[in-house]
């Protein structure tokens, strides 16, 4: 199965992948390089966000055998960085979405100042099994897990990328009758970039997608656009799934950066009401799917709280 540039399948296409994993091991190989001399003052090729194509993942392994080897003008580590149309990048890596994080340091130069957003396609597992689509931000929240409580580790967010992705997920999706939702905050790595996962699945074990979900993922990748109205906020309680955040984001012109699901809100100290707020690039104010959490002493001082209609409908949803 092959992607052409929009994510619609066009017959087969290569499926190993282009990691490189003996040139990341290698000592002689340089931190950065282009494929080809730049012109003058040339920066290189303007991305909107960089798609993390990880080998030991089966989502991102076959999406990466789909889209094939577009051309390349950035290399980190020696590995191809490859373009899209739209300024979407593609870079093939060894490993589990999850594994490391110094990684970022061998990216080129205009990839890191300003950090590019990162965008992480990969298995959803759950213990309900239901299969479904979702987008969620990364970090951990420092709950004490049987010990003691440690500072929260978030990661910058991507918030109104995020919901364009999960807007073009729900469109492609629709015809399916697959479900797509935001999750909350969770896992890692740790990154300096903004970035979030893309994910599809449901099962508890080892699953491959099917090549209709991989052309809805590749679709929505390809076709997602923010909404430069979109107004940004942080998103307080709700279950794992957070289906009221899911709801306005995909009603209203709402973006969201970290999402704390009530479990956290119920515990919640001014230390993680915080590092949700610094980590939620261009946050106007709070948002809390119950009239509870609003008056918790932790957010205090950080930022206004906001109504869910305080955000216009989007058009062509119901009252938009």
């Amino acid at each position: 199965m092959e992607f052409v540039g929009d994510g619609r399948e066009a017959g087969d296409g290569p499926t190993d992948i282009e990691a490189g994993p003996a040139s990341h091991r290698s000592p002689r190989a340089p931190a950065l390089r282009r494929s080809a001399a730049p012109e003058p003052g040339d920066p290189g090729p303007p991305l909107r966000f960089l798609v993390v194509l990880a080998e030991e993942d089966p989502v991102a392994a076959r999406l990466s055998g789909g889209w094939g080897t577009p051309p390349a003008e950035l290399r980190a580590d020696w590995v191809p960085i490859r373009t899209l149309p739209g300024g979407i990048g593609l870079l093939r890596r060894p490993g589990r979405p999850v594994a490391g994080a110094g990684w970022t340091e061998s990216l080129p130069e205009v990839l890191r100042a300003p950090p590019v957003p990162l965008l992480f396609p990969s298995v959803h597992r759950s213990a309900e099994g239901v299969r479904s689509f979702t987008a969620h931000p990364l970090g951990r929240w420092g709950l004490p897990d049987g010990g003691p409580a440690s500072p929260p580790e978030l990661v910058p967010t991507a918030p109104r990328l995020m919901a364009a992705m999960l807007r073009a997920l729900a469109e492609r999706a629709a015809p399916t009758g697959l479900p797509v939702t935001f999750e909350a905050t969770h896992h890692g790595p740790w990154l300096r970039h903004p970035a979030f996962f893309l994910e599809i699945g449901g099962g508890a074990g080892p699953e491959r997608p099917t090549p209709a979900e991989l052309s809805i993922l590749a679709g929505a990748i390809a076709a997602a656009a923010e909404d430069p109205h979109d107004r940004i906020a942080v998103g307080v309680g709700g279950g794992h799934y957070v289906p009221h955040f899911t709801e306005l984001a995909l009603r209203r012109r709402w973006a969201f950066g970290h999402l704390l699901p009530r479990h956290v809100a119920e515990h919640l100290t001014r230390g993680m009401a915080r590092a949700a707020w610094a980590n939620t690039p261009g946050a106007e104010g709070i948002l809390c799917a119950r009239a509870a959490d609003r008056s918790d002493p932790a957010w205090a001082g950080i930022g206004p709280m906001l109504k869910d209609g305080e955000a216009p409908r989007r058009p062509g949803t119901p009252g938009g």
